[in-house]
């Protein structure tokens, strides 16, 4: 017991350092400009750090198809995803809005979780966007005439660095039950979603626009068929995108659009502000345009970054706008004239530094006097003091980083608010808050698991610390370390002790004893000026809980328990580019301790055999190295994969090799072209593979010669990590936006070993001619006589043609389609499935229409 309280001073820091928590952190009153962090992007486009705008698209079209493939192949089975948690810990919110008509109802967006709708006035929360194509939210607009109408744009606009582009818009006519694709699907991200209260029919949408590239599908688009068919109808350039937009009510002719110029670029430079910025006004319904300029920052002469706006809706003639210069907020503006003239206010002192995150202002619809300006901390301006006030509560419910507020349509005194850490809500204007609601929104970058304690899990998130929970319930996560989290070791002879990361490497040694945490330096010996990654790889040998590896640019090693470091290889990563000059993820093998693999930002991976290291890239692609991973039965076999959005032709994301690195086959096979961000290994059979890309979770039966999902009640969302626990032989996956999910892996294994045994006997060809127009002929074989089906699908799993469902006798068969449905109408060209199905054999192949 002493030696846990004989403990150096620099402890009760360390402690009160994370306490704080990195978000307080960063409203130190400096005036450094704070761009965007780009690991993400560059984690994603190295050596190009370009991409094609349609990779993103073309990887979900993918995994979608893929889906429904695995659905109709698949008999049901009980392998299915289990939601593991958390509840209490939440993730970035994007937006929030009232249904008008019933208060109780509610619609939050998240940053890469999807929308959520609580029905009892945000006590609870439950997904209702899981099957749609993109999780990542910008903005929600409610019809204010039937307020089951709801518009959802997808693509956040806020500009951090863990941003996903979204495909457009969709909508619901049925309050969220069911979703239509609506279009603007190259749109990336959307600010704002306005219907126009007198005619439901007219909605604008403003498009930021792509996070990186110049693209067209940017500005302000008008819909006069609730969204059927869009028109552009304010443009300004290929780098300038509309980021807000207001109605008059009373008038809804008249709008204003906030214009944002947003160029990232990080090989050649990043401006979040520029000339082509400002407000402009239309009275005309958005036939035309003219920019407003009086009273207001000159773009020509000033910096103009994001511009937030908000429209009193009793007082439509009382407009405020919110503008920063690309970094900090340099004013709040109003207007009582509709927008044509504006006068300063008083500085509002928001200080985070990094304004392009959030631009939102609101007045209270209701008083046109209660603004709020929203940043790291939201204020509200007091008129009879003449001052901004923040919103803080001595209960520290208010989590920072504001991004969403609305206020309640009945009662005034009710908000609700959307933060980097979920929702809070207020019933006395923000004077106190409640406690965040339960919310599957976190956003893990990394995960751990207790070989010892099964049940429980720990993970690394953005923006919400290191946290576990110890029971393995959903809504009892702690905090363990503070900042953004990323790895975790827990010692499997001691569950006790645990070792957490912050970014950049903070790495520390948490010492649990009776249920008191202590903090320990764990970075003695570790050179701190060594370059590390965003996500600094951290792992324990799993033969030695003793010994644990720590990569900057060179490989860190201790063998007394992060008591002392030593470097033990050379400088394995140069890059002129800060965000990959490092080591990106380290592996020893299980079987052979001796054995280590390493890989870099940069494309180079090594091999260390306790003595030398050696490059083994040769045959490699030049990408980012997101895993290395060790075969647990075989040193010699190992696989690696890769980030990398696709830039010209497709892009190979996993490697095998069988000999330490000698050689390398690409067994990426029929996988989405999408970044892959986490692998494991079966521990029983070693010819099944697990992989986590940006659109889901994959499984290969057959070393990768093909994937398929596992199971299918998995959103697509970002897996970031997967880890295998040894004993409980399930697998945990950690998302970047919907939580930890795990899954039994003995019901995975066991299914698939069931089909393939009936292969056999049974055979469906591929059809001939394919593509074919306007016939084609598929040949099969039946095993066992018996009843059997030979039926045509779409790509979204709907029955087309049923060719055969008839009793048929064991021997081989041939069958033609031409083209038609089920009443003998000609289909369209696009992508078919066939399905056999013969008592327990099913076999699903694809074909393609051309017309």
């Amino acid at each position: 017991m002493n030696k846990f309280k004989i403990l150096p001073v620099l402890v009760l820091g360390i402690i009160l350092f994370y306490f704080i928590q990195n978000e307080i952190i960063t409203q130190q009153k400096d005036k450094s400009i704070k761009k965007p962090n780009e690991w993400s992007w560059i984690k994603r486009t190295y050596p190009h750090y370009k991409a094609n705008i349609n990779s993103q698209i073309d990887a979900i079209k993918k995994a979608k198809l893929m889906r429904t493939e695995k659905s109709l192949s698949k008999k049901n089975s009980d392998a299915e995803w289990e939601f593991a948690g958390p509840l209490n810990i939440g993730g970035r919110i994007t937006d929030i809005e009232y249904n008008p008509k019933d208060p109780s109802i509610i619609y939050a967006g998240s940053a890469t979780g999807g929308v959520l709708k609580s029905a009892d006035g945000g006590i609870t929360w439950e997904s209702i966007f899981d099957e749609q194509s993109s999780l990542s939210i910008g903005d929600i607009g409610i019809d204010p005439n039937f307020p089951d109408t709801i518009y959802v744009g997808t693509g956040e606009p806020n500009g951090g660095h863990n941003n996903f582009p979204g495909i457009g818009i969709y909508k619901s006519i049925d309050a969220g039950e069911t979703w239509d694709h609506i279009g603007l699907e190259k749109s990336a991200s959307i600010g704002r979603i306005i219907v126009d209260p007198s005619d439901s029919k007219i909605v604008y949408a403003a498009a930021v626009g792509s996070y990186f590239l110049p693209n067209s599908e940017r500005g302000v688009y008008k819909s006069t068929d609730g969204g059927v068919t869009w028109e552009k109808s304010l443009y300004i350039s290929d780098s300038t995108g509309a980021v807000d937009i207001v109605i008059n009510p009373q008038n809804p002719s008249i709008l204003l659009v906030s214009m944002w110029e947003r160029v990232r670029r990080p090989d050649t430079g990043t401006h979040l502000s520029g000339r082509s910025g400002g407000i402009y006004k239309t009275t005309n319904g958005g036939f035309s345009w003219e920019e407003v300029t009086e009273g207001l920052p000159n773009p020509r002469t000033e910096d103009v970054g994001r511009i937030g706006l908000t429209l009193c809706q009793s007082s439509p003639n009382v407009i405020y706008s919110l503008y920063n210069d690309g970094s900090y907020v340099t004013g709040v503006y109003k207007s009582v004239d509709y927008g044509d003239t504006w006068t300063k206010m008083k500085d509002p002192g928001l200080q985070g530094g990094f304004s392009w995150y959030f631009g939102q202002i609101r007045v209270h619809p209701k008083n046109s006097k209660l603004i709020y300006a929203l940043d790291v901390e939201m204020k509200k301006f007091n008129t009879s003091l003449d001052a901004w006030i923040p919103m803080l509560d001595n209960t520290y419910e208010l989590h920072v980083d504001h991004h969403a507020l609305a206020f309640h349509p009945t009662d005034s005194l009710t908000i609700i608010n959307g933060n980097d850490g979920g929702i809070n809500i207020s019933h006395d204007l923000g004077t106190t808050w409640q406690a965040t609601p339960s919310l599957p929104v976190t956003q893990f970058y990394e995960i751990g698991l207790d070989k010892t304690n099964p049940q429980r899990l720990y993970g690394g998130t953005q923006d919400n610390n290191t946290i576990r929970t110890a029971t393995g319930a959903l809504d009892d996560w702690e905090y363990l370390l503070g900042g953004d989290g990323f790895y975790v070791n827990v010692d499997p002879n001691d569950p006790d002790i645990i070792y957490a990361e912050s970014q950049f490497g903070g790495l520390v040694k948490i010492k649990v004893y009776n249920g008191i945490k202590y903090y320990l330096n764990a970075m003695e010996g570790i050179n701190t000026n060594d370059p590390t990654n965003w996500s600094t790889p951290v792992i324990m040998d799993p033969n030695n809980s003793s010994t644990l590896y720590y990569g900057t640019n060179k490989v860190y090693k201790t063998s007394n328990s992060a008591g002392s470091w030593e470097a033990i290889s050379p400088v394995l990563s140069t890059t002129e580019n800060v965000s990959n000059n490092s080591l990106t993820t380290i592996d020893v093998a299980p079987s052979n301790s001796n054995i280590v693999y390493a890989g870099t930002g940069n494309g180079r991976v090594w091999i260390y055999n306790g003595e030398d290291w050696k490059e083994i890239s040769e045959g490699l692609p030049n990408r980012w190295v997101t895993r290395v991973k060790a075969d647990p039965r075989d040193a010699s076999v190992v696989y690696v994969t890769f980030s990398g959005l696709k830039w010209v032709d497709p892009q190979p994301h996993v490697f095998m090799s069988e000999n330490f690195g000698e050689t390398w086959e690409d067994i990426s096979s029929n996988l989405p072209d999408s970044p892959v961000n986490a692998f494991e290994i079966d521990r029983n059979d070693s010819t099944v593979l697990y992989l986590g890309s940006d659109v889901g979770a994959y499984v290969s039966f057959n070393k990768g010669t093909n994937w398929e999902p596992i199971a299918e009640n998995l959103p697509i969302v970002s897996v970031y990590d997967m880890k295998i626990h040894s004993t409980e032989n399930y697998l945990a996956i950690g998302t970047h936006g919907r939580g930890i999910y795990k899954i039994d892996l003995n019901k995975i294994v066991s299914v698939e070993n069931s089909q393939t045994t009936l292969m056999k006997d049974y055979r469906l060809s591929q059809n001939y001619p394919n593509p074919f127009n306007p016939s084609t002929t598929i040949n099969y074989r039946i095993g066992k006589t018996g009843l059997v089906s030979l039926i045509i699908y779409n790509s979204l799993g709907q029955e087309i043609k049923t060719l055969v469902k008839e009793n048929q006798s064991n021997g081989n068969y041939r069958v033609a389609w031409y083209g038609d449905d089920n009443r003998g109408k000609p289909v369209s060209s696009g992508v078919y499935y066939y399905r056999l199905e013969s008592k327990d054999f099913i076999q699903v192949k694809k074909m393609s229409l051309v017309k």
